[in-house]
C-alpha cells in the first residue's frame, strides 16, 4: 500500500525552482535584446560618425602638373604670354577636366615665372594690356607689372605665382587657387 499511495500522491513542484528557470529565461532574453539594440545602434551611428569626422580625415586630390609649353618657346619673349592649361581633378568617382588661363613671364632676374590670371582682389580674370604694358583688371581697375607685382588698385598683393618645374625641356605648372582679399598668398585648393 505504501507503494500505491506514493504513486497516487500528486507531485508538487518547488516554486523556487520554477521561478529561477523563468528568471534565467528573462535575463537571457534581456541580454539578447540589449546586444541586438547595441548592434543596431552601432550600425546606425557609423554613418553619422563618418560624416562628422570626414573633414578631419578627408584627403584632397593632389593636382598634377600641367604642361605649359617647351622652354625654347619662352626664351625670347618680350612680354607675358598667355597659355591655357588643362587641369584634371578627381572628386570621389567624378573626374573633371577644366581649362585655366595662365601667363608665362620673366621676373627681375630673367627667370621664367607662371602667374595665374585670377585677380587676387575679387577673382576676376586679368588680361594683359599691350597698350599699357601692364595687367589691368577690368572689374575694379587693379594694375600689375609684367612680372605680376602690384602697381595700383584695390588688390592687397600682386598676382599669384604658381609652382613650376621643368621635365624633358617642357615647362610644367601646378595650378592652385588662392584666398582673395588678403595680403598674404594662402592656398585654398
Amino acid at each position: 500500500m505504501s507503494e500505491g499511495s506514493a504513486d497516487s500522491q500528486p507531485t508538487t513542484l518547488n516554486p523556487s525552482s520554477t521561478g529561477s528557470s523563468s528568471e534565467s529565461r528573462r535575463s537571457f532574453l534581456g541580454v539578447l535584446l540589449g546586444l541586438g539594440s547595441l548592434c543596431v545602434t552601432v550600425l546606425l551611428s557609423a554613418p553619422l560618425i563618418r560624416f562628422s569626422l570626414f573633414p578631419l580625415i578627408r584627403r584632397t586630390t593632389e593636382l598634377k602638373s600641367s604642361p605649359v609649353g617647351e622652354l625654347s618657346e619662352f626664351s625670347s619673349m618680350a612680354e607675358p604670354v598667355m597659355r591655357t592649361i588643362q587641369i584634371e581633378q578627381v572628386d570621389g568617382w567624378r573626374k573633371a577636366i577644366s581649362e585655366k588661363a595662365v601667363y608665362v613671364t620673366k621676373d627681375s632676374q630673367g627667370r621664367l615665372r607662371v602667374l595665374t590670371s585670377i585677380c587676387p582682389h575679387l577673382g576676376c580674370t586679368v588680361p594683359w594690356s599691350k597698350e599699357k604694358s601692364r595687367f589691368v583688371c577690368p572689374c575694379h581697375g587693379a594694375t600689375f607689372a609684367a612680372d605680376g607685382t602690384r602697381v595700383s588698385g584695390p588688390s592687397l598683393r600682386g598676382m599669384d605665382a604658381l609652382e613650376t618645374s621643368v621635365r624633358d625641356g617642357q615647362l610644367l605648372v601646378r595650378f592652385q587657387y588662392f584666398r582673395q582679399l588678403v595680403s598674404d598668398q594662402e592656398v585654398v585648393g
